[in-house]
């Protein structure tokens, strides 16, 4: 008989957890909500967890408290993108997740999009405007409508769906206001999916439907009119395929542990990869528990398994600790 991911984690003395949530990002909001969710659920496995907030405690402070492993509930920068990945690793702190390299070319849209197009993987066509004087190519190159995204902000955070070059500027400054790189990519039609991955494995993939213009911030954690769709519809021998080819895309970016693959299936049932996240949420709206509940993973199982990844310290490569 196989054993719990509690019963797992039971075996496991993970010793004092900080819960890093918060942070200073435009997402500081759902990390909270991210945060507490997971802190509570840690503290029902038995697990000595604490919360920690780089926003009011500094890093130092990690080393003098005593923690011995970190749980990241950070989203957007300073959380998401390596930086804080990079600080635990030198700190000797084993955290859960993906590493500093496999976070910052996540968080990067720009980054992993190239990334993906070099390994023969299927996303939409982009360029990327610095300057006000590039929109111009954004006519010529990719034609309209398009989506307009800061290219280190998640959440959807300072994302505009473009219809024409009137509204290019607007969009482009709403972006640019948060992020000095924007990324314009090509709209594509079809249905919304998402892929959550835990632990080398693709959980039952989630169809997204809003009344909205995309599935933005509103939709993701204000409104209640989105509907996730789990089973998704797919027949099994085709999300088959599509998990495979999900756990590519994961792996590209050098991601691990857990994360999520977010995909659009055009009308001609092509394929295109959006974004990768390394640090879903995990609020009553976030779509890995939603996805973990139908695959039969209870809310503290899935928080189990998660910290499971943090009994690695994390660099390019995976390394066991001793």
């Amino acid at each position: 008989m196989l054993m719990s991911a509690e019963q797992k984690n039971m075996m496991i003395d993970y010793g004092k957890v900080a819960v890093l949530m918060g942070g200073n990002s435009a997402e500081r909001e759902i990390s909270i909500e991210t945060g507490s969710a997971v802190y509570e659920a840690l503290s029902r496995l038995g697990i000595d967890a604490h919360i920690f907030d780089p926003k009011y405690q500094t890093l130092l402070e990690l080393v003098e408290g005593g923690f011995n492993h970190a749980f990241i509930a950070l989203h957007g920068r300073g959380g998401e993108d390596g930086a804080i990945q990079g600080a635990l690793q030198s700190l000797g702190i084993p955290y859960t997740g993906t590493g500093v390299l496999g976070s910052a070319l996540a968080m990067d849209k720009v980054r992993s999009k190239q990334v993906w197009k070099a390994c023969g993987l299927p996303t939409p066509d982009f360029i990327e405007i610095q300057k006000e004087s590039d929109l111009q190519s954004v006519k010529t190159d990719l034609g309209f409508p398009v989506m307009v995204k800061p290219v280190n902000e998640g959440s959807s955070v300072g994302a505009t769906k473009v219809m024409k070059y009137d509204e290019l500027e607007p969009a482009w400054k709403k972006a640019y206001a948060l992020d000095t790189r924007v990324l314009v990519e090509k709209w594509i039609v079809g249905k919304e999916y998402t892929a959550a991955v835990l632990q080398d494995h693709v959980l039952p993939m989630i169809r997204l439907e809003t009344p909205r213009e995309f599935y933005d911030y509103e939709a993701k954690y204000v409104e209640n009119t989105t509907k996730y769709i789990c089973p998704c519809g797919l027949g099994d021998a085709e999300e088959k395929s599509l998990a495979e080819l999900m756990m590519s895309a994961f792996y590209a970016l050098g991601a691990s542990g857990w994360g999520r693959v977010d995909f659009i299936i055009d009308a001609q049932g092509q394929v295109w990869l959006v974004e990768l996240n390394t640090i879903p949420g995990m609020t009553s709206h976030s779509l890995v528990p939603m996805a973990a509940k139908q695959a039969g993973i209870t809310f503290d199982e899935l928080v189990a398994m998660i910290m499971q990844t943090s009994i690695h310290v994390v660099s390019d490569e995976r390394v066991t600790v001793p």
